[in-house]
């Protein structure tokens, strides 16, 4: 109904728009036939008798001739022209002057512009107010409440992080029942901070309080809050809280708010910029004067570094909810829940996808299943198997395949030895993690690569591990030199250089890996940039220090170089075993490379993933925040030649 008269009143002044122009047009019309002739001519015409009938207003006298002519003519105050006007037997007619007073239709003919403007005006402020936009209401908060009817999601959709569902899981009891805690004299907290990598599941989390909580729910992003004008975000925040009071108890999440809670006096401006302003606000509605009681904020991030302390105190953030990348378990239910969405053959196996993906996050995982199903729905498969799955980790891991790409022969040859020099190097370093899969079909922007997966869930690195790691990644440069001679090196070893050398300066900078420099944290020499432009030094180090650094991350990537030439020299036979076998089929798997470097022959055909061999763990790996490993060795290089 509300938009059937919204659509008639639009309609309405319409036709109010077309009348008025019919009718000035009409008057316009009308005007042109009647003929102006001066008072001395209608003096002249009314003695010869011409005249039948005139009409006067004032000194306006408009009539008809006896030939059927209309006249207008404007008369001075003459007595004795109706004495004339009679004699001649012309019928008269008066009209009373009214020059004060104007018709109604006259008056909004007049006004009908300015009234139209401001009818414009005042549609347009309306549609910039409507909805979340408000032009007028810059310091209204944009939290909304979530009610999702459909989609809904509750603890049972969530795996693999069951310690953060179970301290969450605490909050919404504790809203439903707080007699329960406040026997005690507990008291329900303030704030609670999701922290863990992107992906981790943290927006995922929320939406799940959301579905199990009995109370209102607002949602908010950090960047919501920070606009151009200084106090706006302040203003907002005290607004989401006034919401969150009428409608306690109440959780409000904000994510990402590393964008509104950054450190103050990191940035310009002095502390006075807009940012800082709605921090400010933020930490007072949160634990100032005035209590919130049952309002609780749940905020989400992946930066707590950068995070202002005076926001993870207690009272505000009373606790903080680490959010990890699941282990292989909870990579094993992450999957079971993805996959009850799509229709698979029996033959797929969470455990083998999940003790294949180590490092990966759940977004990751939901990312696999449906790039599994696309691949399913593309061979016009009616569910999905396998080898989808398997197809759908290579393509997450390495990329898409370029098929299409024409390669030279020469270049297929140095590709093929490139990445058979990786491989040889991991074969026979034990600290090196297994061989995946080795391709030289071009994926992303590689010509070819060696996959390696670690067979369990790595936490820690040790040093045996980042050097075995430096000699694999040095085995593409010394097998092009050991076998095309040095000038015939390709750029393909970019990524490797690369990589190397970020391992070994970590090595000595952070992680006091170095005998000579000791256990030592060394900071970089880096340049303060202000508006674009270098304009301070800040020196960590000394030039001495920085030299030292420098001969030692040489030493230990020429150390690498040597190990890898001395593996791949020692088993020559086996790098051009494996170069002929990736030259002629192209991509080989874990056993596949295992077969054709013992000398036997292979028959390439498509193999279930249920047969290989993947390692088991009968342990569980330790659920505390663990670093991925250099666990991908991909090559951007060789597209100059």
């Amino acid at each position: 109904m509300g938009k059937f008269k919204k659509n008639f009143l639009v309609w309405l002044v319409i036709g109010f728009i077309l009348a008025s122009f019919y009718n000035s047009f009409i008057r316009i019309n009308k005007n042109v036939q009647i003929q102006d002739i001066a008072f001395s001519e209608f003096l002249n015409e009314l003695e010869k008798g011409n005249i039948l009938d005139v009409n006067i207003k004032g000194d306006l006298i408009n009539g008809n001739m006896l030939d059927g002519k209309k006249f207008k003519t404007y008369a001075p105050y003459d007595p004795s022209l109706v004495e004339k006007l009679s004699k001649q037997n012309v019928t008269i007619n008066v009209e009373p002057v009214n020059n004060n007073k104007s018709s109604f239709f006259s008056i909004i003919l007049s006004w009908f512009p300015m009234l139209l403007l401001v009818g414009v005006w005042i549609y347009f402020m309306r549609q910039m107010q409507s909805g979340s936009g408000k032009a007028l209401g810059f310091g209204k908060s944009k939290a909304k409440m979530l009610t999702e009817k459909t989609g809904k999601i509750t603890f049972k959709d969530v795996a693999g992080i069951d310690e953060s569902k179970q301290e969450l899981e605490e909050i919404i009891e504790f809203l439903r029942d707080p007699g329960k805690f406040q026997k005690l004299g507990g008291r329900i907290p303030k704030g609670v901070l999701l922290v863990g990598p992107p992906g981790c599941g943290k927006t995922l989390l929320a939406r799940a309080i959301a579905g199990e909580a009995d109370v209102p729910f607002f949602t908010i992003s950090g960047s919501d809050f920070v606009e151009m004008f200084v106090g706006v975000g302040a203003s907002r925040v005290r607004d989401m809280f006034e919401q969150g009071k009428k409608n306690a108890p109440c959780i409000i999440f904000i994510d990402e708010i590393d964008a509104v809670g950054r450190h103050r006096g990191a940035g310009l401006g002095g502390g006075n910029d807009e940012r800082e302003q709605t921090l400010n606000q933020l930490l007072v509605e949160m634990d100032g004067f005035e209590s919130n009681e049952g309002v609780i904020i749940i905020a989400a991030t992946n930066r707590p570094d950068v995070l202002d302390p005076a926001l993870l105190r207690p009272g505000r953030f009373d606790r903080q909810v680490v959010v990890p990348n699941p282990d292989i378990l909870g990579r094993e239910q992450i999957l079971k829940v993805h996959l009850r969405k799509i229709s698979q053959s029996p033959n797929v196996d969470p455990k083998i996808i999940a003790r294949g993906t180590p490092g990966f996050s759940g977004a990751d995982l939901a990312n696999l299943v449906n790039e599994a199903a696309l691949l399913a729905a593309r061979k016009d498969k009616r569910y999905v198997t396998m080898q989808e799955m398997e197809d759908a980790k290579d393509k997450v891991l390495m990329g898409t395949e370029r098929k299409s790409m024409l390669l030279t022969n020469e270049v297929k040859k140095l590709t093929a030895y490139h990445e058979s020099g990786h491989a040889i190097v991991a074969l026979h370093l034990k600290d090196s993690d297994p061989i995946h899969k080795a391709t030289i079909i071009p994926r992303g922007l590689s010509l070819g690569l060696v996959m390696r997966l670690p067979e369990h869930d790595k936490i820690t690195l040790t040093k045996a591990e980042i050097e075995a790691d430096l000699a694999v990644a040095m085995g593409g440069r010394i097998s092009e030199e050991l076998i095309f001679g040095s000038s015939k090196i390709t750029t393909g070893a970019q990524s490797d250089i690369s990589m190397a050398t970020n391992y070994a300066k970590k090595m000595v900078t952070e992680w006091g890996m170095s005998n000579k420099l000791g256990p030592i944290a060394y900071g970089e020499n880096e340049q303060e940039i202000f508006l674009g432009h270098s304009v301070t030094q800040k020196k960590s180090v000394s030039e001495n220090t920085a030299q030292e650094i420098d001969k030692e991350v040489k030493r230990i990537i020429i150390e690498s170089q040597k190990k890898a030439r001395l593996i791949i020299k020692k088993n020559i036979k086996q790098l051009h075993r494996l170069a002929k076998g990736l030259l002629k089929h192209e991509t080989l798997n874990r056993e596949e490379i295992n077969d054709i470097i013992k000398g036997k022959k292979i028959k390439k055909e498509l193999v279930s993933t249920k047969s290989k061999k993947y390692p088991i763990r009968t342990s569980v790996p330790d659920a505390s925040p663990r670093k991925k490993g250099p666990t991908t060795l991909p090559e951007p290089g060789l597209e100059s030649k």
